[in-house]
């Protein structure tokens, strides 16, 4: 078992999480996976303080985006929060194990790092439901934040982090990109709008002193260059005028299981998932 520099089991942590979350859990055609689910996320959020709600409504039916805060470090309690989120919804006919049984493990165990021991920003934890229909959950709240004017310190959307291919020729890009970057899918992606450039560096540095291969790239032009990077719930903020990165295991350009039943528990890389979950605790404490 791999132990945190705390000596938490922070890889059984994670796999206690993906065991519960890994299920078929699409809104409207695994409703009791769905709800066991978001219940399950409200439970563990609860226990580091008070979950809040974001209800959006999606032709007569209202879904819900969970909602944790946590104070940053005395004496730096106004500065913008870095909102972190991961969606829970998973396509129908798959246990969504990547996709995104991943981001949400992760999400809970930033939550129980940052309780302990709060960032130098205050950190906003966001459960997003039906990312998988279109973005709608990340699109209502990102859309409720500016109008309300709220500002954030950086976005980041947890999209698919735990599968890992060490073979030659299992990555594979959108064109262009293979010249630039490695052909082994074994690093963790960081996919940023250009104002991210600094963070895009930060981050990566901090999870390759994790253990864990990072690459970084800039999406130019929210994106719409390379339609790939646009596929998670930072699109929504990039349209609105705010930082945001893709934390990502790239998906269907490395994951043979992607939206597939066989996008299961026993796919999953754990040395990686808990070194890019270990990345992330370090990275977004020094930003």
């Amino acid at each position: 078992m791999m132990l945190d520099q705390s000596g938490l089991p922070l890889q059984s942590d994670l796999w206690s999480h993906l065991t519960e979350i890994a299920r078929p859990r699409d809104p409207y055609l695994a409703p009791e996976g769905h709800w066991y689910v978001q219940q399950y996320i409200r439970q563990q959020l609860t226990q580091w303080g008070q979950v809040e709600t974001h209800e959006f409504v999606i032709q007569a039916r209202t879904h819900t985006n969970l909602i944790l805060n946590l104070p940053a470090q005395v004496g730096r309690e106004t500065q913008p929060p870095i909102l972190i989120a991961a969606h829970y919804d998973a396509v129908p006919g798959t246990p969504g194990a990547d996709d995104n049984a991943t981001g949400v493990a992760v999400l809970l165990e930033l939550a129980r790092a940052f309780a302990a021991e709060p960032a130098r920003y205050p950190v906003r934890l966001v459960a997003v439901d039906l990312e998988e229909y279109g973005m709608l959950g990340s699109d209502r709240y990102a859309a409720d934040l500016y109008a309300q004017k709220q500002s954030l310190r950086l976005m980041l959307s947890l999209e698919m982090l735990g599968y890992c291919d060490q073979m030659p020729g299992s990555q594979r890009y959108p064109a262009g990109l293979q010249w630039f970057y490695p052909d082994r899918g074994n690093f963790i992606g960081l996919i940023g709008n250009i104002p991210t450039l600094p963070d895009l560096i930060h981050l990566s540095r901090w999870m390759r002193t994790a253990g864990v291969p990072a690459e970084w790239l800039p999406a130019g032009m929210k994106g719409q260059l390379v339609q790939a990077t646009r596929l998670s719930d930072h699109a929504p903020f990039w349209d609105r005028g705010y930082r945001a990165i893709m934390v990502t295991d790239t998906a269907f350009l490395r994951n043979p299981h992607y939206h597939q039943p066989s996008d299961r528990l026993e796919t999953l890389d754990l040395t990686f998932l808990t070194g890019v979950c270990r990345g992330l605790i370090q990275g977004l404490q020094f930003l």
